[in-house]
């Protein structure tokens, strides 16, 4: 399922997202600077699709992930789901506490460390059982029945509702992350980096875990990885972002065969390949990441892009749809170089 095709309203609108970090340095703390985590972020999620969202560590995908959610709160922009606004700063308009926390039972997040997101003190059963048991779903029968439920639908026997966290290996916690994250049956899902702390073997079973959850209960999900080759297992549709900003969207095929921007197309280059005779790309990038605290001028790309020009340093480019291909976006000025 793609934008394109998809004649539906979007399930999840995103428009102009932003969120710094207020930072302070000198003797005394006197210097104050923004962190630009997340910096005019736009993009939709429609019923049933799956995004995927990649770039290198530290360019904010997890600092959107939860801005998405208003664990953190967002500073400027507005997020709107299935037709309700959650956030919208031009309207000076959040969601209330009651209200978010009811919209709350239809968005979810599963967490990137399966060991940290587990509380050790609680019972797999308590663990799971938190939202029903928060958002006052059934009496305690039924909230122990339905977290047998889950836990077999996450490959799980029963016997484990009375172990803790550190009896579990690495993948059955993210399972037990996953029935926590599904236990309110949500419409939308957020992975953050869910299976990088992982095995590459129980990647994949944690990977097929989900493509089953999402096809049989027809989730939505953004799901958020530093790795391109993982992300195309999931994703209808994939956003690159680099430095708070996204400078690619598109379908996942048209990202992975006919990437348009220079940072997408390095990301490309730089997945390994199966094939022991396969000569190794000799693309690379110089330089580090700029600080977000100092972000570049113009586009944010062009102190590490091997094709920027002048233009490149004073103008940002907009994230635009191209003529190429329908519904693909880039952010670069010389796309058709």
């Amino acid at each position: 399922m793609t934008a394109a095709d998809n004649d539906k309203k979007p399930l999840l609108r995103v428009r102009n997202l932003r969120k710094y970090f207020q930072q302070r340095s000198g003797v005394l703390k006197q210097h104050k600077q923004f962190l630009h985590a997340v910096d005019g972020v736009s993009f939709d999620i429609y019923p049933g699709e799956t995004l995927g969202l990649v770039g290198e560590s530290g360019c904010g995908k997890s600092t959107l992930a939860k801005a998405l959610l208003r664990l953190y709160e967002p500073d400027a922009g507005a997020i709107e789901f299935d037709g309700e606004s959650i956030f919208d700063s031009e309207r000076r308009h959040k969601l209330g506490r009651a209200p978010m926390r009811k919209m709350r039972r239809r968005l979810q997040m599963i967490f990137q460390d399966p060991y940290d997101s587990l509380n050790s003190r609680h019972t797999i059963g308590d663990i799971i059982g938190e939202p029903l048991l928060v958002h006052g779903v059934g009496n305690r029968q039924e909230r122990h029945a339905a977290v047998v439920a889950l836990l077999a639908r996450v490959g799980l026997g029963a016997s484990s509702i009375d172990k803790f966290p550190h009896e579990f290996s690495g993948g059955q916690r993210q399972r037990i992350g996953i029935a926590r994250a599904i236990a309110l049956n949500p419409e939308f899902v957020v992975c953050d980096e869910a299976v990088s702390a992982l095995d590459v073997s129980i990647q994949a079973q944690i990977i097929n875990l989900l493509l089953e959850l999402r096809s049989s209960l027809n989730l939505s999900m953004l799901f958020i990885s530093h790795d391109l080759s993982v992300v195309r297992h999931l994703s209808d549709r994939i956003a690159v972002m680099y430095l708070g900003e996204i400078v690619e969207l598109a379908r996942a095929d048209s990202i992975y065969h006919k990437a348009l921007h220079p940072y997408t197309q390095y990301l490309i280059a730089s997945i390994p390949k199966p094939e022991p005779d396969a000569t190794i790309p000799q693309q690379s990038l110089s330089g580090e990441i700029p600080s977000p605290l100092n972000p570049p001028s113009g586009c944010r790309f062009h102190t590490r892009c091997p094709i920027a020009q002048h233009r490149c340093t004073a103008e940002a480019p907009r994230l635009e749809i191209v003529a190429s291909d329908a519904g693909h976006q880039v952010a670069c000025h010389f796309w058709d170089r």
